[in-house]
């Protein structure tokens, strides 16, 4: 059966498919110098992945502004990548000494000194996309609103969205003002965005997700305490097996076979990664084999 076609509402930048996470380039994994970074940033472009996503937590404040001097030096234009960067979590620092214990801050006027921060660290004019990085129970829907459109008319950010937000919470932010991204955790081993409803409503928005941590936290490639982790590792491989995939082509391929156009965000810090998840973009499974990573995830039957 054919499937349905969605027209959906574009952002008003062009994300690559396929998004270069850099939360472990710098000092929360390889610790990059900056030809390193030149390397990895200039990896990624040549293989398509034009568009590389931030926090400003990164690194413990550090990773952004690494990325910022490193990005300056090469020759690649501005308008040829896209940036996007995540704020609201006061970190405990030695680089934020000011923060007693970790929390959630998204006042208009935080958000608006973060984007500053940011648009400083990653020396540039303009983040292309702005996402509220968890959400907050006391998140007043209608101060973050005004953020945005501060930022947006002054032409310092030009998309906003969130991550990690339920579909109630991305509704309420949705109403005060438009979002074009929830980038939520979402992996053959985490299921439950694909069940609770978290993709639907996107899918009804005409909003396209982001999915963080698409191989798990790299689970799937290391030896698991409980037999049942293991028994279920077991049973993807063997999904591989019949395929001639490796686990990560499945994991991304898993990924990009939903409706929904999932982008994933790539953890890796390996350029030789790269061409594992760019060949899963020219291979196409049937909902049939999707359903047989599914189940073996689930380690039980659609019902």
């Amino acid at each position: 059966m054919t499937r349905m076609k969605i027209k959906y509402t574009e952002a008003s930048q062009n994300y690559s498919r396929i998004i270069a996470g850099v939360m472990r380039w710098g000092q929360w994994g390889a610790q990059f110098s900056s030809s390193q970074y030149q390397a990895m940033i200039a990896a990624c472009i040549e293989h398509g992945i034009t568009t590389f996503d931030h926090a400003d937590i990164y690194g413990d404040y550090t990773t952004e502004a690494e990325f910022g001097v490193a990005f300056k030096e090469m020759d690649v234009s501005r308008e040829d990548i896209q940036l996007i960067t995540k704020c609201g979590i006061r970190m405990l620092s030695a680089n934020r000494p000011l923060n007693k214990i970790k929390s959630y801050d998204q006042s208009k006027a935080y958000i608006i000194q973060s984007v500053e921060q940011s648009l400083k660290n990653l020396h540039t004019d303009y983040i292309d996309l702005l996402l509220i990085h968890r959400p907050s129970a006391l998140m007043q829907a209608a101060e973050v609103a005004e953020a945005f459109t501060e930022l947006k008319a002054a032409g310092k950010v030009l998309d906003f969205g969130v991550s990690n937000f339920t579909t109630h919470q991305f509704a309420l932010l949705h109403s005060h003002f438009p979002l074009v991204t929830n980038q939520l955790e979402l992996s053959p081993l985490c299921l439950e965005s694909l069940s609770d409803g978290t993709l639907d409503h996107l899918q009804l928005h005409k909003i396209k997700p982001q999915a963080w941590s698409p191989l798990a936290g790299a689970q799937m490639f290391t030896q698991q305490e409980s037999l049942a982790d293991t028994e279920r590792i077991m049973r993807l491989q063997s999904v591989c097996g019949d395929y001639d995939w490796t686990l990560a082509q499945m994991a991304y391929l898993f990924l990009l076979h939903h409706p929904s156009i999932i982008s994933p965000v790539l953890g890796t810090s390996k350029a030789e990664r790269l061409s594992e998840v760019i060949n899963a973009l020219h291979i196409e499974i049937t909902d049939e084999q999707w359903y047989e990573i599914w189940t073996a995830s689930t380690g039980k039957e659609v019902a």
